[in-house]
């Protein structure tokens, strides 16, 4: 029993120390949980398909259409997460890195975030721009 518990601190350990600087989550490699990032632009999230896809960053990006794929591929900075779509809250309050769920978003001067979960939105929506203040910094340090 032991082995195994020391087995899965010494996996989780590894997996916090060389977080990919886009996540993606433990056993896929799409970025936003496969989502189309432009979409959140247009009116909200929508899932994108393995038809409309490209690399970016060590990470695969799916799109709805090939309008959003192109728009992506020319400016990839203005539609990725902030944060590389880990959660905005985490980065700003704890210098931590969390998952940002797709359906916990918010798009603040042009920019999307994402959080963890409702709970953890609503603590950021109550000072957003010191949050994202805060997060830039710490973001940039890593």
């Amino acid at each position: 029993m032991s082995r195994i518990l020391l087995f899965i601190s010494l996996f989780f350990s590894a997996a916090t120390v060389s977080a990919d600087e886009i996540y993606t989550g433990f056993f896929s490699s799409k970025a936003v949980s496969g989502y189309d990032t432009v979409s959140y632009f247009d009116g909200g999230p929508v899932k994108g398909t393995s038809e409309f896809k490209t690399d970016y960053k060590g990470a695969q990006w799916l799109f709805a259409s090939q309008a959003n794929l192109d728009k992506f591929l020319a400016n990839p900075e203005q539609y990725a997460p902030q944060y590389g779509g880990y959660c905005a809250w985490a980065i700003a309050e704890k210098d931590d890195l969390a998952p940002g769920d797709p359906a916990y978003w918010k798009i603040v001067d042009g920019k999307l975030y994402l959080n963890y979960d409702q709970s953890i939105q609503s603590k950021w929506e109550k000072n957003v721009p010191g949050f994202i203040d805060q997060g830039d910094l710490n973001w940039a340090q890593r």
